[in-house]
């Protein structure tokens, strides 16, 4: 079985980190599939949601796997295989796109946590815009501790989803959370007990494709696009996005439907 699987059904894209036996660590393998999962899940037009997870009941993500990705990057080992090769004949760009990171995708991703999201783990996860975790799940950023640091992204953009103190106390101490206080402190959106967490999973991307897919886009655009800079700059961005919108084939079918007194057709035109 492939370290990743990538699922079609219908609107939503379904991928899962699938190495349970290693608490779905990542792999060189594991990177470079994700990758090209997010490439296609960008280009197919059908696709208009995405349900991230992991194996198993007990991991989502163990972060990088210690054996065989962490030492392939700090020159322990050589490669070794295909995947190997793969990944480091082009590291940077397979890894930016496979943690999103700033990879460009606009649509939106739900998150299913099933188990413990630790380093990577955690990382990826601040990439995806809805996330609900089992009440199993808990989240840490370890690197420190095994002396590295978390470049994955969590040293620009937790402190952007969360308050600043939290941010750093969970950077800079390494130590774990649980499921209750990254809900506490808005890391995640939901809590829910293991047996609910794909079903809520399901009904939330099922909810998202119904809407319209350019507004979705726009506004997971818009929102990345202003982050962090001055407001008259973010205004022109935001001008640009609702633009775009407006003069689509689905902002008019939006309101016609809803004088229609019937359920929108929404083409993504």
């Amino acid at each position: 079985m492939p370290d990743v699987l990538y699922e079609k059904r219908g609107a939503i894209a379904v991928v899962t980190l699938n190495r349970p036996e290693r608490r779905n660590a990542f792999s060189p393998q594991s990177m470079c599939l994700l990758a090209d999962a997010w490439k296609d899940f960008r280009g197919d037009d059908a696709l208009r949601v995405a349900i991230l997870t992991g194996a198993g009941d007990e991991a989502f993500c163990a972060g990088g796997d210690l054996q065989q990705l962490m030492p392939l990057f700090t020159g322990a080992r050589q490669p070794e295989d295909e995947w190997d090769r793969k990944l480091m004949d082009n590291a940077g760009d397979v890894m930016a796109t496979a943690l999103l990171r700033p990879f460009e995708l606009y649509k939106p991703i739900v998150a299913a946590i099933n188990g413990v999201a630790v380093a990577g783990g955690s990382e990826i996860l601040q990439s995806t815009d809805i996330r609900i975790a089992s009440s199993k799940a808990s989240f840490g950023l370890s690197e420190a501790k095994r002396g590295l640091v978390p470049g994955g992204g969590s040293m620009v953009r937790l402190s952007r989803q969360i308050p600043h103190v939290k941010a750093m106390e969970i950077l800079l101490l390494g130590d774990a959370i649980s499921a209750e206080e990254a809900h506490r402190i808005g890391f995640v959106n939901e809590v829910v007990e293991p047996d609910q967490l794909m079903p809520r999973a399901i009904e939330i991307a099922e909810k998202l494709a119904k809407n319209a897919p350019i507004a979705l886009r726009k506004i997971k655009e818009c929102v990345i696009r202003t982050s962090g800079i001055p407001l008259e700059e973010a205004y022109v961005i935001e001008h640009e996005c609702a633009a775009a919108v407006v003069t689509s084939k689905d902002a008019r079918e939006g309101p016609r439907a809803f004088m229609e007194k019937r359920e929108p057709v929404f083409t993504g035109e």
